[in-house]
Formats: structure tokens, C-alpha cells, sequence
């Protein structure tokens, strides 16, 4: 059963944003992340001016099983699957849904109803990071395997929601979060098998940040410090354990979705401190350079949803708009 989340903002009554595609959680001690490794550098960053390009276009639209806000996103197995979230009235769901290849349905249940999870794969089953609960932030690491079944692998190092990650290689980097007291600064490394380890000092807190691997780098945008939306375009490079600021966007966001495709970080929706600020831009950022082009606009204005790439296309699965309505829908968008 759905379980109510803590986490229940009061929205405004704006209506919701329509643009044509042309172009938390509950209460935790604060535990220790283990020895704080790699370092922060400061390096001379983009403007954030937007230049126009081509827009990103929409190649499909799906019907999800039910409405869903902050599910983890992740692509196993040669699926998109979305596990857990916020339905329609705030409430954290235990479900996993195949969003794609096909028609979405419901192939698994966690032992959990959580929310603000993070999700990743490395060649076998969705890994499901932390999340949040109506009795606050959890620790667990769980695995859900083709079949349906769920198991748990490990443990982060202190309960928390908020969280993203993105693998590089043969292992998974999660990135920041929240304790329920802490908004944490840390990026840690996740192999299976092997003790979670802090391998890089983030050069601030950051919960809701658009997040997604590109190039053999981790490209981190936005999200919140705990007490505003960020503007940041960092870029955590594995090898050396070294985060960089690489530019800024164009105005702070957060509860804002990542993604890559064909070498390039996208930023997706969002919004800034305000609950009712959503957002429909796409903004592609060159990982190099932090340079930005606009590419387009999600159908709707949209924070809270979350994105993954499959093949040639990028998956935006459920958010939140400016009214408060959480939603149903999939898209798929492509170049």
C-alpha cells in the first residue's frame, strides 16, 4: 500500500505551462560519509547565454499506470523502468513500471514505498538507491531483477533521499542527497560487492540536481543547497576524483532532470525556489565546455520528472506542473 510522505508542499494555483516542441524527506541522524576524498576546482565558467539550435522532437507519447513525481530512473536490462515515487496525492508508491520498450506496466514491487531515490544499472539488475519514506530517509541498496524479485545488495552510508547517480564503467556514482536533517556534499563510488566510498567533496550541498554520465565524466547541473535553487554546471571526472565548475545556467534550477545522448548533458524542466516557477526549457550542455543551446521545450512545464536514455531516445517519465497535478505521462524525444 502507498504509503503518505512527510513531504507535502503547499501549491499554488497557476495553471500549467503549455509550450509546442519547436524550439526530503522525513527525520534521520546525519551519519558519516567516510574520509572526504578528491578535490574541488574552481575553473573559469560559460556565461550561461543560450544560444538557439534544433529542437529536440517528440517521437512518442505513453500512458503511465498511474500519475508519478520523483521516481528513480534508470535503463536495465534493455528496459526504462521507474521505481517508486509520489503519486497524485504526495503519497510514496512501491512500484517499478517498464516505461519502454512497449506498452507500461507494473513489473515489480518493492519491500518499501519510497520516493526521491536514485537508480542505475551496471549491465544486469535496476539498483535502487536510498530514497524517502513516511518514517524518513532510508539506507538500503536494493536490486530488482528481471524477474520481479528484490533483493538488497548494500547500504549507503547514511540514510538519504534526494539523491542521483550515473554509472561510469563498472561502477555507480551517487550524488548528494539529504539525511532528513543534512543536505550532503558528497559523491560516492558503488561497486558491487565493496563498501561505499566517498571519492570526491561536491563544493556545496546539492539535493534535486539534474545528473547523468557523459563521456566517461559525471555532468551535475542545478539543484538545491537545502535553502535555494543553484545555477552550476559541474563536471566530477572519476579518474582523478576532481570536481570542476564548467559553467552556469541560465537561472537557478532545481527538481530538475539529466540525461545524455550522443555526447551530450541535457537539462530538462525544473524549477526554481518558487513551487509554482516549473519550467519547460531543454538545454544541451557541451560537457567540455559548459556551453549551452536551447533545443527545445518538454510538452508541458514540468519539475519533478525524471529522464533516461534508451537507444536513440531520451525518456521523460511523470512531474509535477505549476497547479500542483502530478501526471501520467511519458515521452520519448529524439534529435
Amino acid at each position: 500500500m502507498p504509503v503518505r510522505s512527510p513531504r507535502i508542499a503547499s501549491w499554488g494555483c497557476a495553471g500549467a505551462l503549455l509550450a509546442l516542441l519547436v524550439g526530503g524527506c522525513g527525520a534521520a541522524g546525519h551519519g558519516s560519509a567516510g574520509p572526504i576524498a578528491g578535490t574541488v576546482v574552481r575553473t573559469t565558467v560559460a556565461s550561461g547565454r543560450v544560444t538557439p539550435s534544433v529542437a529536440l522532437h517528440i517521437a512518442a507519447r505513453t500512458t503511465l499506470p498511474a500519475p508519478v513525481q520523483l521516481p528513480a530512473l534508470a535503463v536495465a536490462g534493455g528496459r526504462v523502468l521507474a521505481a517508486g515515487g509520489l503519486d497524485a496525492a504526495d503519497a510514496s508508491v512501491a512500484d517499478v513500471v517498464a516505461v519502454a520498450p512497449g506498452r507500461p506496466r507494473r513489473v515489480a514491487q518493492l519491500p518499501n514505498a519510497i520516493h526521491d531515490a536514485a537508480a542505475s544499472a551496471l549491465g544486469g539488475p535496476l539498483l535502487v538507491f536510498g530514497g524517502g519514506s513516511a518514517s524518513g530517509p532510508t539506507a538500503a541498496i536494493e536490486a530488482v531483477a528481471h524477474n520481479g524479485s528484490v533483493r538488497a545488495v548494500g547500504a549507503l552510508p547514511a540514510p538519504s533521499s534526494d539523491l542521483e547517480a550515473a554509472r561510469v564503467g563498472g561502477a555507480v556514482y551517487v550524488v548528494g542527497g539529504f539525511t532528513g536533517s543534512t543536505p550532503l556534499r558528497s559523491i560516492l563510488r558503488y561497486t558491487p560487492g565493496q563498501p561505499l566510498r566517498q571519492v570526491a567533496t561536491l563544493p556545496h550541498p546539492l539535493r534535486y540536481a539534474a545528473v547523468a554520465a557523459v563521456g566517461g565524466d559525471v555532468l551535475i547541473a542545478g539543484g538545491t543547497d537545502g535553502t535555494h535553487a543553484r545555477r552550476e554546471i559541474l563536471r566530477f571526472d572519476p579518474a582523478h576524483g576532481v570536481v570542476q565548475q564548467i559553467g552556469s545556467l541560465p537561472a537557478p534550477l532545481e527538481h530538475v532532470a539529466g540525461a545524455a545522448l550522443a555526447g551530450t548533458f541535457y537539462v530538462l524542466g525544473g524549477r526554481g525556489d518558487s513551487l509554482t516557477s516549473q519550467q519547460g526549457a531543454i538545454l544541451a550542455i557541451d560537457p567540455r565546455s559548459g556551453r549551452l543551446r536551447r533545443v527545445g521545450h518538454l510538452p508541458l512545464a514540468l519539475s519533478d520528472a525524471s529522464a533516461a536514455t534508451l537507444g536513440a531516445r531520451i525518456w521523460v517519465v511523470g512531474g509535477r506542473d505549476a497547479a500542483g497535478r502530478v501526471h501520467g505521462e511519458a515521452w520519448a524525444l529524439r534529435r
